[in-house]
């Protein structure tokens, strides 16, 4: 068990990213360093340790990798690409974890439960890619557990958390990070930009 965050970063650090990162599902890997503050986050507030971690649109597998190395009973990440999903078995096989596991499914199809949803969804940000994206996430995420934390663009902040309160959620705390993007498409003229996201923790009403 980690117990200094950063101990936590540099293990994620090594996990791959997306070889050939799709457009149309806004690939982009979540930084080591903002995977590890997020999480840690949820670990300080007992949303991780000996719970079951459900992973939605998780690629390479770095937010459940994090979770089964945080001392999760059981980290679920769930991604439809499966070249993606290969890379995160890969990941954690190298770091010999028997606590996570790794299914290619759209998230319609998964009908586990779970203690914890972490998620960093499609925005839905481009054009390829339907704007309501992030919208079935935020309402599959509310029916597979009671507590859910939540990646979203910081500009639609507020969209999100009237949107999460009328599927039955309460928004309990906010953590604002700067994203890198590299440049991995051809539309993107600029080697990188930030991009301001905002994370919500969600606790399910009963």
């Amino acid at each position: 068990m980690f117990k200094k965050k950063r101990q936590l970063e540099i293990a994620l650090q090594s996990i791959q990213t997306f070889k050939n990162p799709k457009v149309e599902f806004e690939q982009y890997q979540t930084p080591a360093e903002i995977a590890a503050d997020l999480l840690w986050n949820a670990y300080s507030r007992g949303d991780i340790e000996n719970m079951k971690v459900a992973d939605l649109a998780c690629g390479t597998g770095i937010l459940s990798i994090g979770a089964a190395l945080l001392g999760a009973k059981e980290a679920v990440g769930v991604d439809i690409d499966s070249l993606a999903i290969n890379i995160a078995q890969e990941e954690a096989s190298n770091k010999g974890l028997e606590n996570v596991r790794f299914i290619t499914a759209d998230i319609y199809d998964f009908k586990e439960t779970a203690d914890t949803v972490i998620q960093n969804p499609p925005f839905g940000a481009q054009k390829a890619h339907r704007k309501e994206a992030d919208r079935l996430f935020m309402e599959k995420s509310l029916e597979i557990a009671p507590v859910v934390y939540s990646f979203h663009l910081a500009e639609t902040e507020e969209f999100v958390k009237n949107y999460f309160q009328a599927e039955g959620g309460e928004i309990t705390h906010t953590f604002h990070y700067q994203f890198p993007i590299p440049k991995i498409y051809d539309f993107h003229q600029k080697e990188k930009v930030e991009v301001d996201v905002v994370v919500v923790r969600v606790e399910r009403r009963s």
